[in-house]
């Protein structure tokens, strides 16, 4: 399977009752592929990993692999802040055909350099699926530096990495330094277009849930070498990328915005919570203002 350039971090859809709702949730990941994506991320940040339980990730990694089938990638988010969990959670996932897993740096505990290698490295050699690890320092608290990251690359099927630091300096080295074939998603839909411009591969986005097809325009222009027309569309969806960021955080941000358009997803669940009044007008507002990618049954 070909993991691909444009990747959604999917929210996970829950019903009015609080409960995973796998029938949307396979719809959701279905209506993204059509939209623009070439595959999805599960349980990640936006699919608010640390609320779900190993068996809801489990069932929803095997219900949108076998909704999906070949037509696009199924990322598994199995990288907790425990080594041997993480190694567990990513042997069960490939028992169930997953098509990579997304491991992020252990949040809480903040390891060395050194424990950074040696959490990945276990995890990796433990599985025979791709792994796509995952530097995001504001929320774990520690960054995972470029010669770390380096380094990591020559493990066989370390595949590459999602990176959020907003370190474009240390990107870059990753980006020259790594094994050939290594891969540079972006991790953060603002900082896209300068990624991929220094060599990055694509990115693990937010925004394609509702601009999947401009998110796909700016990769593909930037690849053909035209890189004004990405820099116009990276433009006009700025302010979408930051309100869904920024009014109410990430997922619930997202979250709403489906919902407002017809695809309902259910509110986050604690400790995040719906966006207030205010937050929620901005978001919609927005939203009403950009042209929308996903399509929503009537």
């Amino acid at each position: 399977m070909e993991i691909g350039r444009l990747l959604t971090a999917m929210v996970t859809p829950f019903d009015a009752n609080g409960a995973v709702d796998y029938a949307q949730a396979k719809r959701l990941a279905l209506a993204l592929l059509d939209s623009g994506s070439d595959g999805v991320v599960l349980a990640g940040t936006t699919g608010e990993s640390p609320t779900l339980s190993h068996d809801e990730k489990m069932r929803l990694f095997s219900e949108v692999k076998e909704a999906l089938g070949s037509r696009g990638a199924v990322i598994a988010g199995t990288g907790t802040y425990d080594t041997a969990e993480s190694v567990e959670l990513s042997r069960e996932a490939e028992r169930l055909g997953v098509d990579a897993v997304l491991l992020t740096c252990p949040y809480y505990s903040r390891p060395s350099q050194e424990g950074l290698y040696r959490h990945f490295e276990t995890i990796a050699r433990a599985v025979s699926l791709p792994c796509i690890m995952y530097n995001i320092p504001g929320r774990t608290g520690v960054n995972m530096t470029a010669e770390t990251q380096v380094r990591l690359s020559h493990i066989d099927n370390m595949l590459g990495v999602k990176e959020a630091s907003g370190d474009l300096a240390q990107i870059a080295q990753v980006v020259d330094e790594a094994r050939e074939g290594f891969r540079v998603w972006s991790g953060d839909d603002q900082m896209t277009l300068p990624i991929l411009a220094i060599g990055g591969y694509g990115v693990i986005s937010v925004v394609s849930h509702l601009a999947g097809a401009q998110m796909r325009q700016i990769v593909q222009a930037c690849l053909s070498g035209n890189v004004d027309e990405a820099a116009r569309t990276h433009r006009r969806l700025l302010p979408l990328m930051t309100v869904l960021m920024t009014a109410a955080g990430n997922p619930p941000g997202v979250k709403h915005a489906l919902n407002a358009i017809g695809f309902q997803v259910g509110a986050p669940r604690l400790p995040l919570v719906e966006p207030d009044a205010e937050a929620a007008e901005r978001i919609v507002a927005e939203v009403q203002r950009q042209h929308i990618d996903l399509a929503v049954a009537v």
